[in-house]
């Protein structure tokens, strides 16, 4: 079966909403909404591609825009790759050219039932932050949180609470310590631990390592669904095994030699990008990297950084 390259578009208007079009009934996966775009013509850079498909459907043309993610994905009948930009600045005013409807909403808001199958990891891409900490060692809750607060003045948009070797109780005293902040601060918290024993009152989501990740199964992290799991792949079968579990995003590592585990190899980019292009959902870029290396990760397919020196220790 061939696989249909598709270019689309998260278009931000400036107000900071979105732009969404309705799937005409007759079309495939017809009814649904969906990012604006449409198949690349064959030998047609992507970039080309977007801005006619855009200026076709919605009578714009994109004068600043960026890779987002890139999925991979096979409906029963259909194979496509589905190559999505931001869009963040286009000349014109959008209107359904083709007679589909249009609507601006805010991302946080999307609801991936409303969409197909094929654009929800693009869902979560949106709604993801592009700077992931990672906690390191504490000794107290409030250095805790004095260390997260720096983090979250950084720009640092959601926090892993990782407490190897630490028992229930120090974990429990720690997620009580910092979800009042999270939350203020409107940024999510994910508990790497076990998800039967990660109490959901306190935590947005879960994180699993990988020794988790190969252990569970889709029903021990069914209570976890409808908000947010990760979890830490290292290969090409560690990121099938999160698919498969219903992971919303991955951390792939070590990209870059790290001073933690300098006996480790770094995949380095080239390997990072060729293991994103065959992961369809959000990948972070985690070994080595820092806010320096954002606009790297980015370029190579990531959706962004995680670290835990890099926004832990400075």
């Amino acid at each position: 079966m061939d696989v249909v390259h598709v270019a689309a578009a998260a278009i931000f208007g400036r107000d900071g909403r979105l732009l969404v079009s309705r799937r005409q009934a007759h079309q495939h996966q017809g009814g649904f909404w969906e990012f604006p775009g449409g198949k690349c013509e064959p030998g047609e850079p992507i970039e080309s591609a977007l801005c006619r498909e855009l200026e076709e459907e919605l009578g714009i043309r994109p004068t600043r825009f960026s890779p987002l993610i890139t999925i991979p994905f096979d409906y029963p009948d259909k194979r496509v790759l589905l190559d999505v930009w931001r869009v963040d600045g286009f000349d014109g005013e959008p209107f359904g050219r083709e007679g589909q409807p249009l609507r601006w909403v805010v991302p946080a808001e999307l609801s991936p039932g409303d969409f197909p199958p094929a654009n929800r990891p693009v869902i979560s891409a949106l709604q993801l932050t592009d700077r992931y900490l990672i906690t390191g060692e504490f000794q107290t809750p409030d250095e805790l949180i004095t260390r997260c607060q720096r983090a979250l003045a950084q720009g640092v948009g959601m926090i892993q609470l990782r407490m190897p070797g630490r028992s229930d109780d120090d974990s429990l005293a720690a997620q009580e310590a910092l979800y009042p902040l999270c939350q203020r601060m409107g940024v999510p918290l994910i508990v790497n631990g076990d998800p039967e024993r990660v109490s959901p009152q306190l935590a947005d989501g879960i994180h699993l390592n990988r020794h988790r990740l190969a252990g569970v199964t889709p029903a021990s992290v069914q209570p976890w669904r409808q908000r947010w799991i990760g979890a830490s792949c290292h290969d090409q079968g560690e990121l099938r095994r999160a698919v498969e579990i219903g992971a919303a995003y991955v951390t792939l590592s070590p990209v870059l030699p790290t001073l933690s585990h300098p006996e480790q190899p770094a995949m380095g980019w080239q390997a990072f990008a060729e293991l994103c292009r065959q992961a369809p959902l959000p990948v972070y870029a985690l070994g080595g990297v820092s806010d320096s290396q954002l606009e790297d990760a980015r370029r190579h397919g990531a959706q962004g950084v995680a670290a835990i020196r890099a926004y832990w220790d400075r």
